[in-house]
């Protein structure tokens, strides 16, 4: 009998393998550069991978010894250019991709409710996040976990589309997903 690896999530470390996780990224976003977005995890470099994660606290979640996900979770950000991300109590989630091969075992869900837990230990009062205005799918799935649009940003040149911004309160729910609205 062979016993199933634990999923485990943890910070980003020194060891971990920036080249797999860049392509893990990549994969997870072709979907949305074969419709034409082109999302920075879409071409992303393996320095990118790394100044992103650095950007705040870096994510992975492991299957055993396969990386199935990752995220970049941001504290407030004084210098950026989204008012809402300078705001003192709001993180932003970001990088945050599942692997094709792992899609539909609840993997998002998981790394979704650790990255809420691990702001909200850390003071956050509110999530943020920011996609395609028409990746419709993405922003039916953030709303369906208690996220709402609050406004628009735009990433240009480093994408092509203008962006949803969305934010959802972290003192309601204590879980992944709110499902009290």
């Amino acid at each position: 009998m062979t016993l199933s690896n634990p999923l485990l999530i943890r910070p980003v470390t020194a060891d971990d393998d920036l080249a797999r996780l860049t392509a893990l990224i990549h994969s997870a976003y072709a979907p949305h550069a074969q419709r034409g977005l082109r999302y920075w995890g879409t071409h992303q470099s393996v320095e990118d991978t790394a100044k992103r994660f650095a950007s705040g606290t870096g994510l992975v979640m492991l299957d055993g010894n396969d990386y199935v996900g990752t995220a970049t979770l941001r504290p407030p950000q004084p210098e950026s250019t989204v008012p809402l991300y300078r705001e003192p109590a709001v993180w932003s989630l970001c990088q945050f991709c599942i692997s094709p091969d792992a899609k539909g075992r609840g993997y998002g869900k998981q790394l979704h409710a650790y990255a809420l837990d691990y702001a909200r230990k850390a003071g956050a009062r509110v999530m943020a996040l920011d996609t395609a205005q028409p990746a419709t799918a993405l922003i039916a799935m953030y709303e369906s976990w208690g996220y709402r649009v609050v406004g628009e940003c735009d990433w240009r040149p480093l994408t092509n589309y203008t962006s949803v911004l969305m934010a959802r309160d972290l003192e309601k729910a204590q879980g992944g997903v709110d499902n009290t609205e």
